[in-house]
């Protein structure tokens, strides 16, 4: 299983807008192929300021199969405009620590 996590900033006043934005595109997101689980979290210190955390089968499930396809287009269509600046994508796999 591989974690993607992302922090957003969206742009200033357009929180509630971009909130409903990211309700219709997790239809999209949820119906890919290796999809797991997702979650979207607002900051309590910075206005603007969320994490994403998306678990996926495998790191191409994502960098591959999602980011390749045309639901990959309209998720950007629908989000992407959102954010300033635009965010850096980060993937992390679990820890044995036994």
């Amino acid at each position: 299983m591989i974690l993607e996590a992302v922090l957003l900033q969206v742009k200033q006043g357009l929180e509630e807008e971009y909130e409903d934005a990211f309700r219709q595109a997790s239809v999209i997101i949820s119906s890919m192929k290796g999809y797991i689980s997702h979650e979207l979290q607002r900051c309590l210190e910075v206005n603007g300021k969320y994490l994403l955390l998306i678990k996926w089968e495998t790191l191409e499930d994502h960098t591959v199969g999602f980011r390749q396809s045309n639901e990959y287009k309209e998720w950007k269509k629908l989000l992407h405009h959102f954010y300033d600046p635009f965010p850096i994508v980060e993937h992390f796999e679990k820890v044995r620590l036994s």
